[in-house]
């Protein structure tokens, strides 16, 4: 069945995003406006475009950033500017908050640093891709769990990302950093020049595990419930009231631990490495689910029939609250992994099973994004 939807915009209008009623070609238009503001053009040169994809709608797989990353790419192009790999990631991780989520830039830098052939070490700050060479013997499968999630439709993820920055103002205050000039919880590591573990322990020292409310946040901090409201909430958080700060900053410094742990083994090269990749994977999903609760019982109930397929990892990918899983696989099993799955998960759903085939397949690392001319 196709599906296809047309809409128009003017080339001399200010382009106008809608965050109260998000539309998926809003996520084209971000990376339009964003090349636009970058380079100053008062008038858009024309461009028909055809949009087409086979990645399943609000699935977790970044196909909203690899819009807007395929939007800047074109409109760049079509209005004859050149830009490098990293600005364009950095300009498209920018735009995409037009749309009301406040992102970070993994998914606009792998869209367009990826290479084929090795998985990328993403670093910001500045921004930068290394390869990683994954171990032989093993592949990735994607699954998706059928409940899609539309995140810049819903305040779940902004809320994470507000719970993250109180948390660092709350980690700054404990040290004796201005808390008013860092917004994101690295920037406290790198200001004390500390460790992940040494992070870690210290989101023990001062947070404590029960939910913290706006009183106790802003006598904390210093500052007015108005002040708390336009400095630190988001417009689509304004009605939170309670807020889990202990177990975001966890989540965070120790799901940034173990990314360096898995780099750390893919580089040994050993012949456990596949097992040890898996538990990192495995310790990641139980993270996600239970400090950082973004997965759903869905994707819970998956990533167990996974494991019990003969995944050796299997852990929730993308924003999170449905969406897709993604195990690693001994290429020996993979054939009969995928045969399990599909008879446990997929078959006796008729919902699920008429999304099967575009829902649970293999995959390995690919090309970053990039213009095709005809000769």
């Amino acid at each position: 069945m196709l599906i296809c939807r047309d809409f128009k915009v003017s080339c001399s209008e200010d382009i106008i995003i809608d965050r109260e009623n998000p539309k998926w070609y809003y996520y084209f238009l971000c990376g339009v406006k964003g090349i636009q503001e970058k380079f100053g053009i008062g008038r858009l040169a024309g461009m028909s475009c055809v949009v087409d994809g086979t990645i399943p709608p609000s699935s977790g797989l970044s196909s909203s950033s690899a819009l807007v990353c395929c939007s800047g790419l074109l409109t760049m192009e079509a209005n004859h500017k050149s830009l490098s790999k990293v600005a364009l990631a950095e300009i498209c991780a920018k735009s995409e908050c037009y749309i009301g989520t406040e992102g970070g830039g993994m998914d606009q830098s792998i869209s367009f640093l990826a290479e084929k052939g090795t998985a990328k070490l993403i670093e910001f700050q500045p921004l930068r891709a290394t390869d990683v060479k994954l171990p032989e013997g093993a592949v990735f499968v994607i699954s998706n769990c059928c409940v899609e999630m539309n995140k810049a439709a819903s305040s779940h993820y902004n809320i994470r990302v507000v719970e993250c920055r109180i948390a660092t103002k709350m980690l700054a205050q404990a040290r004796g950093l201005d808390p008013s000039r860092l917004l994101k919880l690295s920037q406290v590591q790198t200001e004390l020049k500390a460790s992940l573990e040494e992070m870690l322990t210290l989101v023990d020292e001062v947070l404590h595990p029960e939910p913290y409310s706006r009183e106790e946040i802003c006598k904390v901090l210093g500052i007015t419930s108005e002040q708390l409201c336009t400095e630190l909430l988001s417009a689509n958080t304004q009605h939170v009231m309670h807020f889990k700060l202990h177990q975001r900053a966890k989540h965070v410094y120790g799901e940034a631990a173990r990314v360096m742990r898995f780099k750390s083994v893919c580089d040994a090269g050993s012949a456990e490495s596949v097992k040890l990749l898996g538990e990192l994977m495995n310790q990641s999903h139980a993270s996600c689910r239970d400090l950082y609760e973004c997965s759903c019982p869905e994707l819970d109930q998956l990533v167990d029939i996974c494991l019990k397929s003969g995944a050796v990892g299997s852990r929730l990918t993308g924003a999170g609250w449905g969406g897709c899983a993604v195990s690693m696989v001994p290429s020996e099993k993979a054939e009969s992994f995928l045969q399990a799955v599909r008879d446990a998960y997929y078959t006796p759903d008729p919902r699920r099973a008429a999304m099967e085939k575009q829902s649970l397949f293999v995959t390995k690392p690919g090309g970053g994004a990039g213009v095709l001319l005809e000769e």
